[in-house]
């Protein structure tokens, strides 16, 4: 390029600058910050990030074009909550999404101002991050994913599928309101159907081990995992060990039968991520969390795997064949 033509070049480029910078201003990428309670090679978690940027597209928001999205993943471990809650605000996003309970606690931790989105709370006015479900006050809004008296179900549906049970294990999270809750729930069912329960906490895999191995050399007895994020972070070995010591076990969400385990029942898991693309729409658009009302699941899913349960010799009653969403031969 010669010399008088590269003058021109860049002439015209610094021309046009101003043009640029007022048609970004008018443009204005807004910006996102995402915190998820699972693994970033969790398959799940791509699922559910796709179905929110799915929602968002449909209001008219495209990752590039007018919003930018920064995530972090916190694979259950609540100290890296607090980090990347620190990293996520640091960045001065327009709206945080969180994905449960205990990263929304993360993020008030660090911000009192900034609209915070859940996609999944477990009695999130227990849990102390709303004040009341249809006016939930503060800079926090969402859906929720469970109600306690869901759990009590787990231990009827676990009955039913094999009447024999004397015995369950129940895999739960003391450090949450949720696990604390879900295991009273339980409780209060097991005095009624006469069933003994031995709470199990997931606080590492070699506890999880030890703890079912141990509960399982006497018969008759069954799990529950109740809905918690360090539960989900050891889902294979959970399945694993409910394979090989043969224990019945009814699950929280659908994939974890998906990957093996007996039966689930629960809201789908996916849902509220799409759900959760309006609210954060609407908050970019100039609304309050404040003034959006947390939502309730609005469907919920049985899933069985009738491969597991002939593993295990049991014969799954046709009246709960007719009641399930989904069978998987």
């Amino acid at each position: 390029m010669r010399r008088r033509e590269f003058i021109a070049l860049v002439g015209g480029a610094v021309a046009a600058c101003p043009l640029v910078a007022r048609a970004q201003q008018g443009k204005r990428f807004r910006r996102v910050g995402v915190l998820m309670n699972r693994a970033a090679d969790d398959p799940e978690g791509p699922v559910r990030i796709a179905t929110f940027l799915q929602g968002l597209q449909e209001r008219d928001w495209t990752v590039g074009r007018n919003v930018r999205i920064d995530y972090r993943w916190g694979a259950g471990d609540t100290d890296l909550y607090r980090r990347y809650a620190q990293e996520l605000v640091a960045l001065a996003p327009d709206v945080l999404l969180a994905s449960n309970t205990s990263t929304v606690r993360a993020l008030l931790q660090v911000t009192r101002s900034v609209p915070i989105v859940f996609a999944g709370a477990t009695d999130p006015v227990a849990g102390g991050i709303v004040a009341s479900l249809a006016h939930p006050g503060g800079n926090v809004t969402g859906f929720s994913t469970r109600e306690l008296g869901l759990a009590a179900k787990w231990l009827e549906l676990l009955k039913e599928l094999e009447p024999r049970l004397v015995r369950v294990a129940v895999l739960r999270d003391s450090s949450t309101t949720g696990g604390v809750g879900q295991l009273a729930a339980i409780q209060t069912a097991a005095s009624t159907i006469g069933v003994e329960l031995t709470p199990i906490d997931v606080r590492d895999a070699g506890e999880i081990e030890r703890s079912i191995t141990t509960f399982a050399h006497d018969p008759n007895g069954g799990l529950i995992v109740t809905g918690v994020a360090r539960a989900d972070t050891h889902r294979p070995l959970v399945i694993g060990l409910a394979a090989r010591h043969r224990l019945p076990a009814i699950y929280p969400n659908s994939y974890w039968v998906s990957d093996g385990g007996l039966i689930a029942y629960g809201p789908n898991t996916v849902e509220p991520f799409h759900r959760a693309a309006e609210y954060v729409d609407r908050i970019l658009r100039g609304e309050k969390p404040a003034d959006l009302p947390v939502q309730a699941p609005t469907k919920y899913e049985m899933v069985i795997n009738l491969k597991t349960a002939k593993a295990l010799g049991l014969d799954v009653p046709p009246t709960l064949l007719a009641r399930a969403d989904e069978v998987i031969e």
